[in-house]
């Protein structure tokens, strides 16, 4: 019969959740059209590699993803009439061309999705009836004027410089968040413990693709890929 693989394991397992009560909460732009506030506190949130900052605007207290050169006492504005200055969060269709912007709006009101993590930063190409941003994957998006975005750059940007030098600390990385290190290959594992196992090299020995319709146990590999290998 075998094992379950780790796939279907994590799928079924609360062992893979990561725990909620140390996170700082959804940081997002303010649901107030507009508002004008001070920040209060800076904090650490292991769920995300960005530091977040708690801003008080004198109604209620709301998180966000802090920008590089965030200070306490910062102030903060968003929404309409908001100047176009690095911290505050205006709505892209006002926001000049060449702008960097970070925690980009994909829809009106959802509080931010794109260019969220440490370093991160979006640029504002052109508009039109829509506007057009550039991602930190070089891709471009056409996003509706009125998703917002907060002007500047996320902090954290010289994360990746520092060594992780050990793998004990990768794995306490990883376990902040549902991820599992370390990864064993398939093709390293017992035929019993995975489809790509056994066999007296390590390779996975037969067609890799599989069907989307393919049960748990069988899913590993190219799932329902339309094509393998490098193109020609």
């Amino acid at each position: 019969m075998g094992k379950r693989i780790i796939p279907r394991r994590r799928g079924r397992g609360h062992r893979y959740k990561a725990s909620d009560n140390r996170f700082k909460g959804e940081a997002r732009h303010p649901r107030a059209k507009s508002s004008t506030g001070k920040v209060v506190e800076l904090m650490h949130d292991p769920g995300r590699t960005a530091p977040v900052a708690m801003v008080d605007d004198g109604d209620n207290r709301y998180t966000m993803i802090a920008h590089d050169g965030m200070h306490i006492g910062q102030e903060i504005s968003a929404g309409h009439g908001a100047e176009i200055k690095i911290g505050n969060t205006s709505y892209l269709g006002s926001i000049p061309e060449g702008t960097r912007v970070y925690n980009v709006e994909l829809k009106p009101g959802d509080g931010g999705k794109l260019a969220r993590s440490a370093g991160q930063t979006a640029v504002v190409i052109s508009h039109g009836k829509q506007t057009t941003v550039r991602l930190p994957s070089k891709a471009q998006k056409t996003l509706d004027n009125m998703c917002r975005a907060t002007v500047g750059a996320v902090a954290g940007s010289g994360r990746g410089e520092k060594p992780i030098a050990k793998a004990g600390k990768n794995f306490y990385r990883n376990r902040a968040r549902p991820k599992v290190w370390p990864k064993v290959r398939g093709v390293a594992m017992n035929a019993v413990d995975h489809p790509h196992g056994s066999g007296r090299k390590q390779t996975v020995g037969v067609q890799s693709t599989v069907s989307r319709n393919a049960p748990p146990g069988r899913k590993v590999g190219h799932v329902a890929a339309k094509r393998t290998g490098g193109k020609r």
